[in-house]
């Protein structure tokens, strides 16, 4: 008797784990289908949406990657073969001047590593001297090369001078940011009193390029959520003490802060951003790697820190113009953002620049005996929203 109860409760335990196991792999077949609806659905909005990018004029060599330049072994360095670099310009575009060719007020180099999706973002600082047209020596602000030259000059420029491999590129106008922080319900940014003043001021003009509404914000120093041109009008701040150096830092903020707010509205922010932005966008970018990277947006890329380039540097030389940044040196520098980057320690720079470095060195005056005092000079005066940004 007591060996058939065994028996028995053997099997309704037998019975019963089988269940378990057939519910188990019911709800792991649902979740798979519901990520490869989930799956299908973004891909379907980003395919669709890809109609609305500006095209490449590919009749315009400027705008043709081909003709692209690195320097000799930059694009067989097996260390940055591991990660995706893309330039990213914010263009100082306006009715009456062409998309194509105008002053890249914004250079950021967002660099992605390909293992774990940790992104890192540096601002090469419009004002750095260096030679912006790589077929001849042609040194002066960084961001004349987009406006004399296009896409393919101004990504040459930081690839020859920075030893980088960036093959690609996305441009956007005032607009398309503010479009962009409309769609995800705005930004929570930390002003300061005088960061306020300077603000509503931009906002006049960020305004009426944009064609876009605001309000002045009081002149009371706290928290508040920026709309589109509050957004653009702070990221345009360069006076109050760091200059451009503190300015590309608030644009970085601002990105972080987009990023973060995105990541939250989830798929339904993505669809709203293809929609809407993407008409203000220009792109070398693949459709492939567009929809992978709109995909990977929500959970797999996260942005672990940021700076600028140079990071030590001079103005006022007694031999060129007082208002370049000059690197010093531009060799030094380049050691620095691949450590930065890439997290290589050992980097040599190319031949091509240590001849750069030792022009502007040349040129301006400055070479090493400089360097301390640069990395002085180069620190960005603490205040307002630096306190948001976390490393």
């Amino acid at each position: 008797m007591s060996d058939e109860y065994s028996v028995k409760k053997s099997r309704r335990k037998k019975k019963k784990n089988r269940r378990k196991k057939r519910i188990v792999l019911f709800v792991m077949e649902l979740l798979i289908l519901a990520c490869l609806a989930v799956g299908v659905f973004v891909f379907a909005k980003v395919n669709a949406g890809l109609r609305n990018f500006q095209q490449l004029d590919t009749a315009d060599e400027n705008q043709n990657m081909d003709n692209v330049q690195m320097n000799e072994g930059v694009a067989v360095d097996k260390v940055m073969s591991g990660y995706t670099n893309i330039l990213l310009l914010g263009l100082d575009h306006r009715e009456d001047e062409s998309f194509d060719y105008c002053n890249s007020d914004t250079m950021m180099i967002c660099s992605i590593n390909n293992d774990n999706g940790e992104v890192r973002l540096v601002s090469v600082y419009r004002d750095t001297y260096l030679n912006i047209n790589p077929e001849t020596y042609d040194f002066q602000k960084a961001n004349a090369a987009y406006c004399w030259g296009s896409a393919a000059q101004c990504i040459s420029m930081i690839n020859k001078n920075l030893d980088l491999n960036i093959t690609d590129y996305v441009a956007v106008d005032f607009k398309a940011l503010a479009v962009l922080v409309d769609d995800i319900g705005g930004i929570d940014v930390t002003l300061t009193e005088l960061e306020i003043g300077h603000l509503n001021n931009y906002c006049v003009e960020t305004s009426r390029v944009t064609g876009m509404p605001y309000e002045d914000l009081p002149q009371i120093a706290g928290t508040y959520t920026l709309n589109g041109v509050q957004a653009v009008a702070y990221a345009r701040i360069r006076y109050g003490g760091g200059n451009d150096q503190k300015r590309t830092q608030r644009q970085r903020l601002v990105i972080e802060k987009i990023v973060s707010k995105a990541r939250q509205g989830g798929i339904g922010a993505v669809t709203n951003i293809i929609n809407d932005v993407f008409p203000y966008c220009k792109t070398s970018l693949s459709n492939a790697m567009i929809v992978k990277m709109a995909t990977q947006m929500i959970g797999a890329y996260d942005i672990v820190n940021t700076t600028g380039f140079p990071s030590a540097f001079l103005g006022d030389s007694p031999y060129i113009n007082s208002e370049y940044l000059v690197p010093v040196t531009l060799e030094q520098n380049v050691r620095d953002l691949h450590t930065f980057l890439f997290n290589d320690a050992s980097y040599e720079p190319s031949d091509t620049v240590k001849e750069y470095s030792q022009y502007i060195i040349d040129s301006s005056g400055y070479n090493m005996d400089y360097y301390n005092q640069a990395v002085e000079a180069s620190q960005i005066p603490a205040s307002g929203s630096e306190a948001d940004i976390v490393k």
